[in-house]
């Protein structure tokens, strides 16, 4: 996909769709989704952290300061600490985005294990044995 091929959705077009496909209003759906927005920003800013199962997760991470350098002018400048949200894409949406195969068990298991630390059955010797007698005990 090139970027002339990108298409910026909306919220007005998320509010069309959802009320479409759910009955729904438009003005109900878009009070819904602006509160959920809206609890979003609050959750941030207030430093927690929210986990959508399977779509992600948002964090708010502190960035400390530095000094960087201006390409243009070579010119050192001191760049304050600031507070920076993140988001880690959940497994479904890495899955339909990124095109990426969900992992499987045998996945998991090609890759190389580390050498396993032999057993105490195995380093021991075993006891001599005995001569077999018809006595029970």
């Amino acid at each position: 996909m090139s970027v002339t091929d990108v298409h910026t959705t909306t919220k007005k077009e998320l509010v069309n769709r959802i009320a479409d496909s759910t009955g729904h209003t438009k003005v109900v759906v878009k009070e819904i989704l602006q509160a959920f927005l809206d609890e979003i920003i609050s959750e941030l800013a207030l430093g927690n952290r929210l986990e959508f199962r399977e779509f992600g997760v948002f964090e708010v991470k502190e960035r400390k300061a530095r000094r960087a350098q201006n390409p243009r002018t070579l010119e050192k400048v001191d760049v304050p600490a600031k507070r920076v949200v993140k988001f880690k894409v959940g497994r479904l949406m890495r899955q339909q985005v990124c095109d990426e195969p969900p992992p499987t068990k045998t996945t998991r298991e090609s890759k190389p294990a580390p050498p396993a630390a032999p057993r105490a059955a195995e380093t021991r010797p075993s006891p001599p044995q005995k001569p077999s007698s018809q006595s029970p005990f």
